[in-house]
């Protein structure tokens, strides 16, 4: 009965590949939590993949997960348990790893690990922890800590670790250096008055991190990073009810065919906004809502990611929610109520405007009927996903409902009747 309920859930969102499918609905089995779902292009041609496993979000066992297909993602392996505890009250919870590929074919995962001190929240509050796999992940290395410096965002008190996420695959930088955004957490000890305790309303700013060394295969203590956008030099969205407040949170990249890196990020203003760098993530020009064109419609988005990727043909898609908050009367703070249907919007490149990528109007990509599900009763579809182009083939890989793990393909039909303005 179980089954037959989890196979008739899993078929909601249409999908066109199933990586995992939790063995309860209850989070008796430890497994119905599955997110930050993170595909990638494995150094031997296979595809792999990289979650954060848990009870369910915040259970507190929260886990790494590895696996890898040697099919294109028809079939997966079973899961290999990177760090973490295989439930709860088993040890301090490891969360939101993403990969790193030397150029040797070293695999590196690095994440949150918790140390048992909470400052923002306990799945946010922590060191940066590594391994390492020679073996294409059938092996890994005992986790280490990856020095990092103190922030003016962090708690004065050194003994409390930074609130930070890495939530995307890192790119190339033009060097060949792996580069990416992060959210840092403001600490409670430094945020900006007046503030609330509302989740909705933790301080938070985007920044970068850019990886020097990681094709010298380092040991986790030898991995050099460098920061930009660190600091009062941070990017920074006013909360729509505190202008003096930010959220800005969950970088997503693209580079652009003239070489500048074009980041999104969600917000708390029922907006995407987005920023630009014209010296490969050095610098960054200050955020702006994101419209459908110079001078067009803002697009509309509540508390949640909204990624941009870019197409197998050069275009690019947005993955947003299409709404500001308000969904089916809720307020922009019931995030457990706005984060669906999920909706694609195309993006082209226009050298010479304001805004380099010009968007299509939406269109719903996927949805769950509304339909609650696991130990937390999720209805969010199309959060925290990944995206490969391998062969032409263009694939979303998302954790639907924080539940399953499933991929959908982006096909040239689906995309064939969205028009991107030309002027």
């Amino acid at each position: 009965m179980v089954d037959a309920v989890l196979r008739a859930e899993m078929m909601r969102s249409q999908p066109d590949y199933v990586v995992y499918m939790p063995k309860s609905l209850d989070g008796s089995t430890f497994d119905t939590g599955n997110e930050h779902f993170l595909v990638f292009e494995g150094p031997d041609g296979s595809l792999m993949a990289i979650w954060t496993q848990s009870s369910y979000e915040g259970a507190g066992d929260h886990r790494i997960l590895f696996s890898r297909s040697e099919d294109d993602g028809v079939t997966w392996a079973p899961p290999v348990r990177v760090a973490g505890p295989k439930r709860p009250g088993d040890g301090y919870m490891a969360s939101w790893g993403f990969p790193l590929v030397s150029k040797s074919g070293r695999i590196y995962v690095l994440w949150n690990q918790y140390q048992g001190i909470d400052d923002v929240v306990h799945q946010h509050t922590g060191t940066m922890d590594c391994c390492y796999s020679d073996d294409m992940g059938k092996t890994w290395s005992t986790p280490a800590t990856v020095p990092m410096p103190r922030s003016p965002h962090d708690d004065p008190d050194p003994s409390v670790p930074s609130n930070w996420i890495v939530w995307q695959l890192p790119i190339r930088d033009l060097r060949g250096r792996w580069f990416t955004g992060f959210t840092r957490w403001v600490s409670k000890a430094v945020r900006t008055p007046p503030h609330n305790d509302s989740w909705t309303a933790w301080e938070s700013v985007v920044e970068f991190m850019r990886f020097e060394n990681i094709d010298d295969d380092p040991e986790p203590a030898e991995i050099r990073i460098t920061y930009s956008a660190w600091g009062d030099q941070a990017l920074r969205v006013p909360h729509y009810a505190n202008p003096l407040l930010s959220i800005a949170q969950e970088p997503s990249l693209v580079r652009l065919p003239d070489d500048r890196l074009f980041c999104v990020m969600r917000t708390m203003s029922g907006y995407i906004w987005y920023s630009l760098s014209a010296d490969d993530g050095a610098t960054w020009s200050n955020p702006r809502p994101l419209l459908r064109k110079d001078h067009g419609r803002p697009i509309l988005q509540p508390l949640c990611c909204c990624p941009i990727y870019q197409l197998a043909d050069g275009r690019y898609v947005l993955l947003h929610h299409n709404n500001d908050g308000r969904f089916e009367g809720c307020t922009p703070e019931e995030t457990g109520k706005n984060r669906r249907p999920a909706f694609l919007a195309l993006g082209e490149f226009r050298p010479g405007a304001e805004q380099p990528i010009w968007f299509s109007e939406s269109k719903q990509f996927m949805d769950n009927d509304g339909a609650r599900l696991g130990p937390l009763k999720r209805i969010d579809i199309g959060v925290y996903p990944s995206f490969t182009t391998r062969n032409g083939n263009n694939v979303l890989w998302h954790p639907e409902r924080k539940f399953f793990l499933l991929g959908k393909r982006v096909s040239s039909e689906f995309l064939a009747d969205l028009e991107v303005p030309e002027k």
